[in-house]
């Protein structure tokens, strides 16, 4: 038996995909979590074998969620499971240890074949995941600028652009606040814009959220 700890921001999206998984003899789900803070102290209780992970949530977002959870509970294994596909989400989160990604408009029998993938300590990515990941590493190119941005800074732009104060951010991420101002400031340099504003106009024109 699978265990499974399912975690995203939205009820619906939670309940849909437990019930789904119901019907299969070899998946339990044990647990619920509608944020990574929440799902951190749940896997830690639990031990679940798979943590489905939504990428894009409120708080400290999927990647450091995905990034702590295997710090605290590292016989576990992640599955992205989200609505966004493009890049630079599946290269960060492969980074910070994640096993596979899938998108959310997956049928369910993807999902079952990932999980029990993962499970078995492979990897899986769905097609267009695995197409994407697969570009970016053969391209001499980076499409987004956002591919400039190391795995912390990413994490504090995606922050920002969830209108995330800085105070806020300083007390998940569990540093000072004059820290997070120097990754802003790294942030605005890389990608070359001088305001929250514009980061955020950024972030959508390349995927990173939604308008």
């Amino acid at each position: 038996m699978i265990s499974v700890l399912v975690v995203d921001d939205h009820e619906l999206v939670r309940t849909g995909i437990c019930r789904m998984l119901e019907d299969h003899d070899e998946i339990e789900v044990i647990g619920q979590a509608e944020s990574g803070e929440e799902a951190i102290q749940l896997a830690r209780q639990l031990e679940p074998n798979v943590v489905l992970l939504d990428v894009n949530m409120p708080g400290i977002g999927g990647v450091e969620t995905t990034r702590r959870l295997l710090q605290s509970v590292p016989n576990t294994h992640v599955l992205a499971v989200s609505g966004l596909a493009e890049e630079p989400y599946p290269s960060l989160l492969l980074k910070a240890g994640a096993k596979g990604y899938i998108t959310k408009g997956a049928p369910l029998t993807e999902m079952v074949r990932a999980i029990k993938k993962v499970m078995q300590g492979g990897k899986y990515f769905s097609a267009d995941i695995a197409e994407q990941l697969a570009s970016s590493y053969l391209s001499d190119t980076q499409q987004s600028p956002f591919n400039a941005l190391s795995e912390r800074e990413m994490q504090v732009a995606l922050m920002v652009v969830n209108c995330i104060s800085a105070q806020e951010i300083a007390d998940k991420l569990f540093v000072s606040v004059k820290t997070v101002n120097t990754y802003r400031y790294r942030i605005f340099e890389k990608l070359n814009v001088d305001s929250d504003v514009k980061l955020t106009h950024l972030a959508i024109r390349y995927g990173l959220i939604k308008p």
